[in-house]
């Protein structure tokens, strides 16, 4: 691409400034199956003094996972994914089978970017060397709010094969999707609190034109789930509409009110929170920031989304 800069006229001479923009296309993405063949590859690429990014996936790949890999590669030298159904953070058996895998498109999906230079898929043993077991973590209490309640054991799942994880990667920044936004929040503790050198980054929440927020589970909806779906990013705009010019208790039950009369959809959970703390709150003070988080079941299939409120 060719972008006229600065065009400066002087009596009959024009001088033209011509900055030309090229992206390099990365070409034969590695892919690494177990945990000796990549930690070789890392300690290589390290010594080379490459800065690395790394945003781990569970598959069912999507343009907001892509949107990680699109923001790593403007800041580092190296792009790398990894594609991993984790066990222990579902707390329900039949939503782990339910789990959309098909890891040879993500795989094509990765490629066609042109901007992943590895993929790793590793087996269980090499996240889970002493048995499919999760750790028990302390974040401080934000494992115990909004999923946590609705999930137990959830975040230790996640903190455990993040933690491994970002271990064996060693990224330099690691990238993870607002979407999950109190997963974002406890990765940044579990970096903080065992002293990982590494920066995380959090990545807005890429929506699809209804507003949905892009989720791998929104392929297990029906057409006219999905369209129904789009009324959980347009009450969240609402929410945004009245956030500081009522109260939260009446927003609150206007929510409840809007997902009561829409068919074939349960409201699981709605609060707005200190972005910091994530505690529930029911006043808004001045000096805070908050966001409002929704659970929706649509059918089957559980929807998740946010917002920051301004």
């Amino acid at each position: 691409m060719v972008e006229l800069k600065n065009i400066s006229q002087n009596s009959n001479l024009v001088f033209v400034e011509i900055i030309i923009f090229t992206r390099i296309i990365k070409t034969n993405m590695e892919i690494f199956r177990h945990k000796k063949t990549l930690t070789d590859y890392i300690e290589r690429q390290k010594e080379m003094g490459k800065r690395i990014g790394f945003a781990p996936t569970m598959g069912a790949l999507h343009q907001g996972h892509l949107s990680l890999y699109e923001t790593a590669d403007k800041e580092n030298d190296l792009v790398i994914s990894s594609i991993f159904v984790n066990p222990t953070q579902f707390n329900n058996p039949d939503d782990l089978k339910k789990y959309p895998r098909d890891t040879n498109r993500d795989l094509k999906l990765l490629e066609k970017t042109g901007i992943v230079d590895a993929v790793y898929l590793p087996e269980v043993a090499d996240l889970y060397p002493d048995g499919l077991k999760s750790k028990s973590f302390n974040f401080d209490g934000l494992e115990n709010r909004m999923e946590g309640k609705s999930r137990p054991g959830h975040f230790d799942g996640v903190g455990t094969v993040v933690e491994e994880l970002l271990r064996q990667v060693k990224p330099d920044n690691a990238y993870f999707g607002e979407k999950d936004f109190q997963q974002l929040a406890i990765i940044e503790k579990l970096v903080a609190q065992l002293k990982l050198p590494m920066k995380i980054h959090g990545v807005p929440i890429y929506r699809e034109e209804s507003g949905l927020a892009m989720s791998s589970r929104n392929e297990r909806l029906s057409s006219a789930q999905r369209d129904a779906a789009k009324v959980i990013h347009e009450t969240l705009v609402k929410v945004n509409d009245w956030f500081r010019i009522i109260t939260v208790p009446e927003i609150n039950k206007r929510v409840k009110d809007i997902f009561d009369d829409q068919r074939g959809m349960t409201l699981e959970y709605f609060e707005i929170a200190d972005e910091t703390t994530l505690k529930e709150t029911d006043f808004f003070y001045k000096d805070k920031q908050y966001r409002a988080f929704i659970v929706i079941n649509v059918g089957d299939v559980r929807l998740i989304d946010n917002m920051h409120l301004d």
